[in-house]
């Protein structure tokens, strides 16, 4: 049955375009805007995921071309749905693409496989089950546009082409230049100007056991806070302190970062915090590094020297491969600290990356060591 062309049901189309349209363009900008991040998600699923005996790692590869794909896709049927252009071709895309993320966010809500589906980026984060319901909810009005697509057609072939192919010409170019440097809107935590270090309370965490009874029983109180622990467990007599430990009184407000040595010992809040300053040149992938890349390192070494701040490379390499390529590259005197690869992959998306620390504020960074500002 076909729906009537009336009025009401109309302006219900023209506000279901609108509704649909806008959280597409919305979401593919902030998957534009750091198309890299996309390619990681991507990764993350391919990974995740299989079907039975199928796993899809054989299509890792491919992820750039795929995520690229995925945000023109979202950002041109947007503007097709708010410009009313191509209207059953349109329609048909928009139900294909809800009836896949609907069934993926579900299936992922369910597993839990992948934490975060990446679908606004690093702008909202949303979890698995709010993800699907937020698509059951844009279901509604899909389903309402798929319906009503033929209301009040008009022809208009030459502007809907150009409509399609500006779009798309458009997101594209965007993804290209977000891909070669860094993105032109951080979503991150490591954002120029962000102070990435706070200090918080302290908090000791004891475990009192029961001399007599076995009983074991947590007490948490701050530092120098000991007169807030009940007096009964302060009778050692019939209480021993089993397990004791404490809270940093400073916390890096970038979940998994750290800058470990070789024994294993973290130095990230020192570092960050020197008032000097410091630079870091992040790598974390050493299959990603080429020629202009290692003379960047080197660059970013010599600068570093000539204006007196320290400098220390944060790898997700293995220790032998770091240093086997420092030592066949000629790099000399240059300290490294080892980090998580989806940590230094949050600071900086490109490999090598620079950024300047000082007093834990993030002053500046990039992909270009002569363009980075050490003040």
């Amino acid at each position: 049955m076909k729906i009537k062309d009336t009025n009401l049901n109309y302006t219900l189309n023209v506000v279901a375009r609108w509704v649909v349209g806008l959280v597409f363009l919305f979401s593919s900008f902030v998957k534009g805007v750091d198309p890299l991040g996309t390619v990681y998600k991507v990764q993350e699923y391919m990974t995740a995921w299989s079907i039975g005996s199928l796993t899809f790692e054989w299509a890792l590869p491919l992820a750039g071309v795929l995520s690229c794909a995925l945000i023109c896709a979202e950002f041109v049927v947007g503007v097709l749905l708010i410009t009313n252009a191509y209207r059953r071709m349109t329609a048909w895309l928009l139900v294909l693409m809800m009836l896949f993320f609907t069934v993926t966010t579900f299936a992922d809500a369910l597993s839990n496989k992948v934490t975060d589906c990446g679908c606004f980026g690093d702008a909202i984060k949303l979890t698995n089950w709010e993800t699907f319901w937020k698509n059951v909810a844009l279901d509604v009005p899909t389903v309402w546009i798929f319906l009503t697509w033929h209301l009040r057609r008009k022809r208009r072939f030459e502007r809907d082409c150009i409509v399609l192919v500006a779009a798309f010409a458009a997101m594209l170019v965007f993804c290209i230049y977000n891909i070669k440097h860094e993105p032109v809107i951080d979503f991150r935590p490591w954002k120029i100007g962000n102070k990435m270090i706070e200090e918080r309370e302290a908090m000791n965490h004891m475990t009192f056991k029961n001399i007599a009874t076995g009983e074991e029983v947590n007490v948490d109180y701050p530092n120098g806070g000991w007169s807030e622990v009940p007096e009964e467990y302060k009778d050692f007599e019939k209480w021993e302190i089993v397990a004791s430990t404490s809270d940093e009184p400073f916390e890096i407000k970038a979940d998994g970062f750290s800058m470990m040595d070789m024994m294993m010992e973290d130095h990230a809040v020192d570092l960050i915090q020197a008032e000097d300053g410091l630079v870091i040149i992040t790598i974390h992938s050493l299959d990603k590094m080429d020629e202009e890349g290692l003379e960047e390192v080197k660059l970013a070494q010599q600068l570093a020297e000539e204006n007196g701040k320290q400098i220390v490379l944060l790898t997700a390499a293995l220790p032998e491969e770091i240093q086997a390529w420092l030592y066949d590259n000629h790099v000399e005197g240059l300290d490294y600290l080892f980090a998580d690869a989806t940590a230094i992959k949050t600071m900086l998306r490109g490999t090598p990356g620079f950024m300047y620390v000082k007093d834990a504020v993030v002053v500046d960074k990039g992909r270009k060591a002569g363009e980075l500002k050490m003040e």
